[in-house]
């Protein structure tokens, strides 16, 4: 029997209760306009609770909700252990809503890369990954999961990610399923408003034109700043790589939104990769 990785932020990110969860999702999602978008094959989501960044998740999560999909890859920075690569959990994870299968035979194919390994590092007390995974479930019922975390985030750890991500996904059988690349990311943290949204212009203009190497630049020189910019970065190559040629933000807010505090934001975007 595979290992289970219980949930750990149900009753602090989300909803506990999973009649509660349903009905949290529900209401965000029916707050959205439905799909405008075609051949999405990844899509960006901030990670804080769904109080604070549900919302602005919701919009990206709406865009694909008429699809279907084989595997989904959530990748992940990770918040509380730094580790060199990349790290996938070879169980399955557990929401309030259920469990979700983890397609173990890509777990196991991703492993032979150098930059990742199989491991609980990374995992264990995870936010950014798990609360994605109750709109996953409420969207889609049968899909497989690949749960990355992003221990070292950089420019080549991402570009290796990606270029083993879509090495695994041209061999079959899976060449012939439809996947899709959650990236987690929050934005800038604890400036004011202005500050804040002045630096998040700058991520989400690079977003927008599908502008990876820009992108790192503006990252490198602090022009700009993500808590999640390497699953940002792996995402934009590896939907590249699968055929995607544009990209769109479809959400942008911060805290001070919900809790009118403008002093000391978080910024927080959605946006999707899509092929025209």
């Amino acid at each position: 029997m595979s290992a289970i990785r219980k949930a750990q932020i149900a009753g602090t990110f989300y909803p506990e209760n999973k009649d509660d969860l349903n009905t949290s999702l529900e209401e965000m999602l029916s707050c959205h306009d439905d799909l405008t978008l075609e051949n999405i094959n990844g899509i960006i989501v901030p990670h804080a609770g769904y109080i604070y960044s549900g919302n602005i998740a919701a919009k990206a999560y709406k865009q694909i909700a008429n699809n279907k999909y084989d595997n989904i890859f959530v990748i992940s920075p990770s918040h509380y252990d730094y580790f060199e690569g990349c790290s996938i959990f070879a169980g399955n994870y557990e929401t309030p809503i259920g469990i979700i299968q983890t397609n173990t035979n890509l777990v196991e194919a991703l492993s032979h890369f150098k930059t990742i390994q199989i491991s609980n590092l990374g995992h264990q007390n995870e936010h950014a990954l798990e609360i994605q995974l109750p709109f996953l479930q409420r969207l889609f019922s049968d899909f497989k999961l690949v749960p990355i975390v992003m221990g070292k985030q950089s420019y080549s750890t991402a570009n290796e990610l990606a270029e083993s991500i879509f090495s695994v996904l041209k061999k079959s059988p899976s060449e012939n399923q439809k996947n899709l690349v959650v990236c987690s990311s929050d934005l800038s943290h604890f400036y004011n408003e202005s500050t804040a949204r002045q630096l998040d212009s700058i991520i989400s203009n690079d977003i927008e034109e599908f502008n990876i190497s820009k992108l790192n630049q503006d990252i490198l020189a602090e022009k700009t700043e993500a808590c999640g910019f390497g699953p940002i970065l792996a995402g934009m190559m590896v939907c590249k790589l699968l055929g995607a040629t544009k990209s769109k933000v479809l959400g942008y807010g911060t805290s001070a939104d919900v809790n009118k505090d403008i002093n000391r934001v978080v910024g927080y975007l959605s946006a999707a990769f899509y092929k025209n």
